[in-house]
């Protein structure tokens, strides 16, 4: 297999599971057939920047278009996108926008269409993750039986 067609199964990959928080760099490079470090090299010689660079473009571009789109709360959002930590997506974004999330909603929201009601937006995007912290707690209240 040349190497534009390995790299492209892994950019794939990351199109198709960039809301997945869980998503290792050691994996997406398996679907290249590429050891971390090579993949970096390759990934970003080829397309121009690091796959972690290119995750966090592809969320943050999801999280533009939710923002501007469905009634969810920014914390929603940030953990819809694929972002664990809501501090390190503000900080993200802010860099890849120029805004705040909630400066970017206000600046676009009623430019469009109406918003989409988050429970809408929350089913169609395949429902809420729980964390980490989230899932023990479950499990300790019995919820999750």
């Amino acid at each position: 297999m040349d190497k534009a067609r390995q790299l492209r199964l892994a950019k794939d990959a990351m199109d198709r599971d960039w809301a997945d928080p869980d998503l290792d760099l050691t994996a997406i490079a398996a679907h290249a057939g590429y050891s971390r470090y090579h993949f970096i090299r390759a990934f970003r010689e080829t397309y121009g920047e690091t796959p972690g660079q290119y995750l966090t473009h592809r969320r943050i571009e999801r999280a533009e278009d939710l923002l501007r789109t469905a009634g969810l709360s920014v914390t929603e959002i940030c953990h819809v996108v694929g972002f664990s930590s809501l501090g390190t997506f503000s900080a993200r974004f802010k860099t890849w926008t120029g805004l705040s999330p909630s400066e970017y909603r206000a600046r676009h929201v009623g430019r469009g269409a109406a918003l989409i009601p988050g429970c809408y937006a929350m089913h169609w995007l395949g429902g809420y993750r729980p964390g980490p912290g989230r899932a023990a707690a479950q499990r300790n209240s019995g919820e999750a039986d």
